[in-house]
């Protein structure tokens, strides 16, 4: 584990906080799939006592981030490329007919939000592009920042769809580390494609097209799971090449 916390140990952190930088070593690629969690390593290292660390481990556990196994403790989950092909499927489905209802349902406030986060969102692929027009990768902060506008779009098409059930089905089926890996590694195209397609889905809820919109959405999850998918298979081919 990379990054430490800025008290020293024994000093006592609230257990959010604990959570938060767990949950984001996870997302974020820094608990790589199938390494283990262990309590008082992680303890140690945050300057914290054991007990907020295993309530972050079990509010990670109750996300799906982490599973128990035996004999091994805590690990971080993996998944499998059949898996990550259902949950994209899934995902596709429910929330484009959430962006389907959305079209008729959505509030003055829900358009204006969408409208602001899609714009957001351009703004983060607009750094980025600088950034790599300067010659700079972009940086693990740049990726929060798309992460970020990317989540407020999503959510706020979830929440004009009024529908408490599919609000709750969706937030079993989006995988954040998935998602979070997919902003990171698109190329430049891939982000601006994204961009374009969050405008589009935007302005089909605005004229209220449903139908659009929901075609609009299944296409831009579809985008998502090629790029995880590719990147995952250049893995293995790395992977191979190196053995």
């Amino acid at each position: 584990m990379s990054d430490r916390a800025g008290p020293g140990a024994g000093t006592e952190l609230p257990g959010e906080p604990v959570y938060e930088r767990l949950r984001a070593g996870i997302v974020e690629g820094r608990y790589a799939p199938g390494a283990r969690l262990v309590e008082q390593a992680i303890a140690a290292e945050l300057g914290v006592s054991r007990t907020p660390v295993r309530e972050a481990l079990r509010r990670l556990e109750s996300d799906g981030l982490v599973t128990s196994e035996r004999n091994r403790g805590v690990v971080v989950r993996s998944i499998s490329a059949a898996e990550i092909d259902d949950l994209y499927e899934l995902r596709g489905r429910l929330e484009s007919y959430a962006a389907e209802l959305a079209a008729g349902r959505r509030t003055a406030e829900q358009l204006a939000a969408l409208h602001a986060a899609a714009a957001e969102f351009s703004a983060a692929v607009e750094q980025v592009a600088a950034a790599r027009r300067r010659g700079v990768q972009g940086s693990v902060a740049q990726t929060r920042a798309l992460n970020a506008a990317n989540r407020r779009f999503h959510d706020t098409v979830v929440a004009a769809a009024a529908h408490d059930r599919l609000g709750a089905l969706l937030a079993g089926t989006v995988d954040v580390p998935l998602v979070f890996r997919a902003l990171r590694d698109f190329d430049g195209d891939q982000l601006q494609r994204s961009a374009l397609f969050h405008h589009l889905i935007v302005e089909a809820v605005s004229t209220g097209d449903g139908t659009r919109a929901g075609r609009l959405m299944a296409e831009h999850i579809a985008q998502g799971h090629d790029m995880v998918r590719d990147g995952l298979a250049a893995e293995a081919r790395s992977s191979g090449q190196g053995g």
